[in-house]
Formats: structure tokens, C-alpha cells, sequence
């Protein structure tokens, strides 16, 4: 691991600080200082800005609408995005590009990558991902969703559940089952899949925070074109492996910055509330930095690995089940800092579902209850902890599978 970086890194450290000082109003304070509606219209512009400066998929050859950037480019942006309070793309880019574009490239033909690349670039194509199924969730490959080929289209019957953000998407990466003769990893194929037509049926799914962000996804006899596939047919296993990766690799840069940042709004809390002298809330606090430090390292491990050339690979389950147990506890103590005030939470809520509140975000108690909730999901989405830990067990640690029942 090697945690400093080149001159001519911070030479482009020094051009993304320039970049945002012209591009952001004046008086900047990050995302969770506007309210919904200010929120929504500054996530539209701000994605057409990083769209006309080639920076929403910034390692993408330029040829698809890319930036070109080198892994360490990359990072240096993504580092001082999350510094300023600002994304690196539209709500639902962490499925469009980060997930399913970079998979694309990795295994996609020329073809597949010039017809879906620009059109995610520029937002014709909003995709969301079709993985998990009421029966298929931490044994992924169980799922039963099928695709059968009739002439030059798949037809696709069965249903996904937890389809983040499909309200708004137009497109599905769907893992289907193609062949059921064989074992359950080997007949699974990756699809894509457009969301308007009959055959497709979205429903929202409310959460104990109030919000529907996911949903349940029902396809009857739904289509979509034969050469539609990511990889090979029947071999969508080892795809939906890689696009995981990217899922939780690309988070290195950014989610140990968004967290040092809520842990030092976490201490004004509790200077707030008259606690921080407490003997024991000290101690929760002193151990939560201690963490938020470890993840640092861990990304820079993550970083520094990608830079050299390495892949994303089951490693990085490591990271994902540190930063979301973290998470949980954090929030734990959160709740504990704002005492019987969060049985009647005040304020505005949180303004997003996933990882900790948007930078700038006020320290009301309702921002820190709903961040408290939104934080039990975070060791169950993208895998679940016990499944993070067997992977880890497994497939990093070479450690015997963990025993099956006899009948199974």
C-alpha cells in the first residue's frame, strides 16, 4: 500500500479543485444544505456539467463518451468530489455506469459497448439491476427468473425483488436462468432488458424510513433482443461476479471520506447535546475514529492495488462488510447521543438511503434517526454480512466451504 501520491497527481488534485471552484455556486455547503426540490434540480445540472466535461464516467475511452483518466485521475476526482459534497454522477449512474457500463466494457462485444455506452453517457439508457428474487437472495444462484430464446428474442418470466431506484430506470440487467439442466452457477445468463413495454411491471416497496426507493420487478413473456447478452450464454455467473466487484470496489476512494464526515458531525452532536465529556460516550467515539481510520487504510490497500492493474475480486467483500457493520454501530451511537430526543425525531430528514447523509446535511435528529434506519440495510443490500463473510472465508482465506445439510 502506498498512501502518498506523485506531483503529477496533485497537479490534477489541483485541476478538479479549480474544476469545482468555477462549476459550484458561491457559498457552496454540499448537497444536504438544499432542500428536495433545490436538491433535484441541482443533480440535473450538475450531470449535465460532468456530461459536457467528459468526467461522468472518467476512465471510459473517449470514444463512448469517457475521460480517458488513468486509475489514479480517477481516484484524485472521486477523493475531492466527496470532499466538496458533490457526486460523480446522476441518482441512478452507480447502476448505469459504475455497475453495468464497467461491466460492459469488460466483457461486452464492440458492438454492444458502442449502442449502450453513449446512450448511458448522455441518459437515454437509466438502468437499474435485477438480481435478487423473494426466494434468491443470499443463495443468488437459486434464482429461478427465466429467459428462453424464441427466434431473435429472449422471453423473460419470473420476478426480482429489492430493484433499487426501478421507478426511474428504463433499463434492467436481469440474471436469468437459461439452462436448467445444468448446475445452478453454470445455466445463469446476464441480460438486458428495456423496462417500457407491457410485459414489465413495477411496484414500490415502502420502507420503515418512509421512502420506496426499491422495488418488486414482474416479467410476463417480457422481450428483449437475442444479442442482448453480457458474456456468454449461460455463463452470466462469473459477469454478475465482476459487475460485484465494481459494486463494491469503486467505494474505496469515496466511502471512507464520507464517513470521517459524518463522524466529525457525529462530535459536534455530542458537544451539542452536553455528552461529549461523557466517559463512555468518549470511548464509543474514540473507537468509531479509530475505525473510520482502519477503513482509510483499507481503501488506500483497495487503491493502490487497482492503480497497479489489479482487477475487482471477492477481496473486496472485506471492505464492504467492515464499512456497513461500521455503519450500524455508528448510527447505534448516534441515537444514544441524542437521548429521548430520538423517540420524537425533529428537523429534516435524511436525503439519501444509502451510506451516511449527504455532506452539509444539518444535525437534526430526524437526519441521524433515518440514517439510523437506512443503516440496518446496509448489511443486507449488495450481499448480505454473513455472506460477505463467507466469501472472505472461502474464496480469500482458502478456508473448507461451510458444511451444507445432508439432504441438500
Amino acid at each position: 500500500m502506498d498512501p502518498t501520491y506523485s506531483e503529477e497527481a496533485d497537479a490534477y488534485r489541483e485541476k478538479i479543485t479549480a474544476f469545482l471552484g468555477e462549476h459550484l455556486p458561491a457559498g457552496w455547503q454540499g448537497m444536504g444544505a438544499l432542500n428536495p426540490e433545490q436538491l433535484e434540480t441541482f443533480m440535473a445540472e450538475w450531470r449535465a456539467i460532468l456530461s459536457a466535461n467528459r468526467l461522468l464516467a472518467p476512465s471510459w475511452p473517449s470514444e463512448y463518451g469517457g475521460g480517458g483518466l488513468s486509475s489514479i485521475e480517477k481516484v484524485i476526482l472521486a477523493e475531492e468530489f466527496q470532499k466538496a459534497g458533490v457526486p460523480t454522477g446522476g441518482g441512478n449512474d452507480v447502476f448505469s455506469i459504475q455497475m453495468v457500463g464497467n461491466t460492459i466494457l469488460n466483457w461486452g462485444t464492440d458492438e454492444m459497448k458502442a449502442e449502450f455506452l453513449p446512450k448511458i453517457i448522455s441518459g437515454e439508457y437509466v438502468f437499474c439491476q435485477g438480481y435478487s428474487e423473494p426466494n434468491s437472495g443470499s443463495d443468488l444462484a437459486s434464482l429461478m427468473c427465466k429467459a428462453e430464446l424464441d427466434g431473435d428474442e429472449w422471453v423473460i418470466n419470473g420476478q426480482k425483488i429489492w430493484t433499487s431506484a426501478g421507478m426511474s430506470a428504463n433499463w434492467i440487467f436481469v440474471l436469468c436462468r437459461t439452462d436448467f439442466e445444468s448446475s445452478k452457477h453454470k445455466g445463469i445468463s446476464f441480460l438486458l432488458c428495456p423496462m417500457d413495454q407491457p410485459g414489465i411491471e413495477v411496484r414500490p416497496i415502502a420502507m420503515m424510513s418512509g421512502e420506496s426507493e426499491f422495488n418488486e420487478t414482474f416479467f410476463t413473456d417480457a422481450r428483449t433482443a437475442k444479442d442482448n447478452v453480457v458474456g456468454q450464454v449461460n455463463g452470466g455467473w462469473a459477469v454478475a461476479m465482476t459487475l460485484l466487484g465494481y459494486e463494491r470496489g469503486d467505494s474505496a476512494a469515496t466511502t471512507p471520506i464520507a464517513y470521517r464526515t459524518e463522524y466529525d458531525r457525529l462530535v459536534k452532536l455530542a458537544q451539542e447535546k452536553g455528552v461529549a465529556e461523557d466517559p463512555v460516550i468518549r470511548q464509543r467515539l474514540a473507537q468509531a475514529f479509530s475505525k473510520v481510520e482502519i477503513m482509510r487504510f483499507m481503501g488506500l490497500g483497495t487503491l493502490t492495488r487497482f492503480i497497479a492493474g489489479a482487477t475487482p475480486g471477492p477481496g473486496e467483500s472485506l471492505f464492504k462488510l467492515y464499512w456497513s457493520e461500521y455503519h450500524k454501530q455508528v448510527t447505534e451511537l448516534s441515537l444514544d447521543i441524542l437521548g429521548a430526543e430520538a423517540m420524537v425525531p425533529t428537523g429534516q430528514q435524511p436525503m439519501t438511503s444509502f451510506n451516511t447523509d449527504l455532506p452539509g446535511a444539518p444535525n437534526s435528529s430526524a437526519s441521524w434517526v433515518g440514517t439510523f434506519y437506512n443503516a440496518r440495510a446496509g448489511t443486507i443490500y449488495a450481499g448480505t454480512s454473513e455472506v460477505q463473510r463467507n466469501i472472505v472465508g472461502e474464496m480469500v482465506l482458502g478456508l473448507p466451504k461451510e458444511p451444507r445439510p445432508a439432504n441438500v
